[in-house]
């Protein structure tokens, strides 16, 4: 008789040795046969130590919407999701693929588990048995981690998640120095998205309003102050006069002193509670880290050099201030005259003088030709409602004025590339013109007498195309007289050659910065 084999649980058996095994008999046999040991139970639960399988697909990290167009400008595919954009300490704080962190649940996680009697990850029946506790953490690794998880929740869109992760977060009172813990992670990381937002092209008055677009004033309040804390990290020298301004014109300075003590001293301004305050952190900190890739207008923040040249600054040649505020004027009595007629005569003169003035600048750069740095962007807020009316009179306005319009339709602004003073006239004629749609789109209503919300919001969306599509015609036929005008002067045999040679580099500069741009009419 040979030797029964070891039936250890550690022995290493052949496949077909464990098929063989003796099965139990259908009816009455409760001991194994002679020589053999008792066969082992199936496994119910996953053994200590083990992973649990979990349910579902890891979700998108970057959530972030599209930009639609008439020039439709769809950012890169860069660094994705609020991991990338908070850097190292918060991508070794990454969750796993199911949303839990890599290392064994500690203390905290235990909180964060699935309430006891359910069964995760596929197990029926049976919960799988309580893990070992790891180690405490310090306050700093717990903030941090909490911190993560509750961004990743908000990407998930689990709210419970989200709520207990704040929740934790605002604990009070807490372990020794946890709330200190807590501010400093949080200032940390609005910090390091703020400058990853820079990074990806955003300036500070975008920013601040999209923060504001996605939830409410005191969020871009907040947003705000993160933009002047970063700001400290920068000699004002070696920032650029377009930013300093837009700090200026937010009123981003750091009011409440040491950074250490800001969200007691935003708590106390806003008058909220601690869970406030760190559910508005919070919430501010993904969508700075959730900014898709715009192109990047002007130097970033300490890299501006003093004394450079302007056109390699990005502002240019000087505009003819004369001839700016002439237009101006113009315009401003267009806004406030009841006559549409009266309006658009007064328009189409103030476009004739910038494009006058634009022919002066092509002269001027006409040998040796334009230079490419002189070309630049600027983007517009193109605010809804009626978005996409706006931006169709935005696109004529840049076209009379040799400019190209890109609109990123989610997120309700423009990119408009051009010379300097053509930007200028861009902006100071499309601002007027959005004054002056609005009369007269009251106007037009008043003689309608319709009250249906429904038919009043159809008709004035048709109305503002209309509108677009009328003074796009007036504007290029004002900017005609302007050129026919200097053809037939000294200038004459290039003026055309210099506007076309302008032309080009325009074109050339909307290329690098969207090549893969496509055209559609918006609806």
């Amino acid at each position: 008789m040979g030797k029964t084999k070891r039936q250890g649980r550690h022995a290493k058996q052949k496949p077909w040795e464990r098929d063989r095994r003796p099965r139990p008999n259908q009816v009455g046999q409760d001991q194994p046969p002679p020589n053999q040991p008792a066969p082992q139970p199936a496994r119910t639960t996953a053994p200590a130590g083990e992973a649990r399988p979990q349910a579902g697909a890891q979700p998108q990290a970057d959530v972030r919407p599209q930009a639609g167009a008439i020039r439709d400008g769809r950012p890169k595919a860069g660094p994705s999701g609020w991991q990338n954009m908070l850097g190292a300490s918060a991508d070794q704080a990454v969750p796993a693929r199911d949303g839990r962190p890599k290392a064994g649940p500690s203390e905290w996680q235990n909180d964060l588990a699935e309430p006891p009697g359910e069964a995760p990850g596929g197990y029926r029946g049976v919960a799988p048995p309580r893990q070992k506790a790891a180690p405490p953490r310090s306050n700093p690794a717990r903030a941090e981690e909490l911190v993560s998880l509750a961004l990743q929740a908000q990407l998930d869109a689990d709210q419970d998640t989200f709520a207990r992760c704040a929740a934790q977060l605002a604990e009070r009172p807490g372990p020794d120095g946890w709330q200190r813990a807590v501010e400093r992670e949080l200032i940390v990381s609005l910090v390091r998205a703020v400058t990853a937002g820079w990074r990806q092209g955003w300036q500070p008055a975008e920013v601040v309003r999209e923060i504001g677009r996605r939830f409410d004033a005191r969020h871009a309040r907040m947003a705000t102050d993160v933009a002047a804390m970063e700001m400290r990290n920068y000699a004002r020298t070696a920032v650029d006069e377009r930013w300093q301004a837009q700090l200026t014109a937010l009123g981003a300075i750091a009011w409440w002193g040491s950074d250490e003590g800001y969200l007691e001293r935003w708590r106390e301004r806003e008058r909220v509670a601690t869970a406030t305050s760190v559910t508005c952190a919070l919430e501010v900190l993904l969508g700075l880290a959730t900014l898709p890739r715009l192109g990047r207008l002007c130097p970033l923040p300490g890299t501006a050099r003093p004394g450079a040249p302007a056109s390699q600054r990005g502002q240019g040649h000087p505009a003819g201030q004369d001839t700016l505020g002439r237009a101006r004027t113009l315009l401003a009595q267009a806004e406030t005259t009841e006559l549409p007629e009266k309006a658009e005569s007064l328009t189409w003169r103030a476009q004739e003088l910038l494009a006058s003035r634009s022919m002066g600048d092509a002269l001027a750069t006409a040998d040796p030709g334009p230079n490419p740095r002189d070309a630049g962007g600027r983007r517009l807020f193109v605010d809804s409602p009626y978005e996409s009316a706006k931006a169709i009179l935005l696109d004529a306005v840049a076209e009379a004025n040799q400019c190209r319009a890109v609109w990123h339709k989610d997120l309700g602004l423009s990119t408009v590339f051009g010379f300097a003073g053509d930007l200028d006239a861009v902006e100071l004629i499309f601002a007027s013109l959005q004054v002056q749609a609005a009369t007269a789109m009251v106007h037009a209503d008043d003689h309608r007498g319709v009250t249906d919300a429904s038919r009043t919001r159809s008709f004035r969306q048709s109305f503002l195309a209309s509108y677009a599509e009328r003074v796009g015609e007036g504007l290029d036929e004002a900017a005609g007289v302007a050129r026919r005008r200097a053809a037939a002067g000294r200038g004459g045999p290039v003026i055309l050659p210099a506007l076309a040679a302008r032309r080009r580099v325009v074109d050339e500069a909307l290329v690098r910065m969207f090549p893969d741009l496509t055209q559609h009419h918006a609806a």
